[in-house]
């Protein structure tokens, strides 16, 4: 672990190589991509000493900006290429957000929190991230009118994978990525899907915030 030592290019190239590859991370797409995003852009302000840090951050809302080495995992899992059009459930600080931008053609992330979606609207224009539709609503029923799409990323923990996100998956082998389980504790799934069928694969072991909606957690259940 490691706050403020050194500029924030020098403490992204100490994260990729101590946080990301020394622990498995391979695609070098992948690596490239969080050596060039700033994350210390898309934590609050007073906070960025600590953006590299191997652990989650607070951000407003009672939301988290996931550690760096599950931003990593998760996107790895999704194999994306630069034809790719990608699904986010879950925008929060928009930081995972630009690393899949980075890698993508199109990237569309639904948040359900209005000052979330604002200030992550204004950090994609500060950086001039143009490739990123972004919108208000329940991401637990995705965005059907654009799908369906190559990959679906769910930046928070479900009870059970949701079907309305399972059907925007394209038919050839569309991935989602999602943690699964109880509300303190989940397992992280990579689904691909084939025609009508849907191949369930466990990454590793995983703690989000709950994902809230429809075909999710409500606000009130308990698990």
């Amino acid at each position: 672990m490691f706050g403020s030592r050194g500029d924030p290019a020098e403490q992204r190239s100490r994260m990729v190589d101590r946080q990301l590859r020394a622990r498995g991370i391979r695609s070098e797409a992948v690596l490239d991509a969080m050596g060039r995003v700033p994350r210390e852009r898309f934590v609050p302000p007073g906070q960025s000493s600590s953006a590299y840090m191997d652990q989650a951050l607070p951000i407003a809302e009672g939301q988290t900006i996931s550690q760096p080495y599950m931003v990593a995992v998760m996107t790895e899992a999704l194999t994306l290429s630069e034809s790719d059009r990608v699904l986010e459930i879950g925008t929060g600080s928009a930081y995972q957000t630009a690393v899949l931008a980075a890698l993508a053609r199109e990237v569309f992330t639904v948040e359900r929190i209005p000052r979330l979606l604002a200030e992550a609207e204004r950090t994609l224009e500060e950086m001039d991230i143009s490739n990123v539709h972004i919108r208000l609503g329940d991401g637990t029923l995705g965005w059907p009118e654009e799908g369906p799409f190559e990959a679906i990323l769910v930046t928070a923990g479900a009870p059970d994978v949701p079907p309305g996100l399972k059907a925007q998956l394209t038919p050839d082998g569309g991935r989602l990525v999602i943690p699964v389980g109880g509300r303190a504790v989940q397992n992280l799934l990579r689904v691909t899907r084939e025609g009508e069928e849907y191949r369930a694969e466990e990454i590793l072991a995983c703690r989000f915030v709950p994902l809230i909606g429809a075909e999710g957690w409500g606000s009130t259940d308990r698990g």
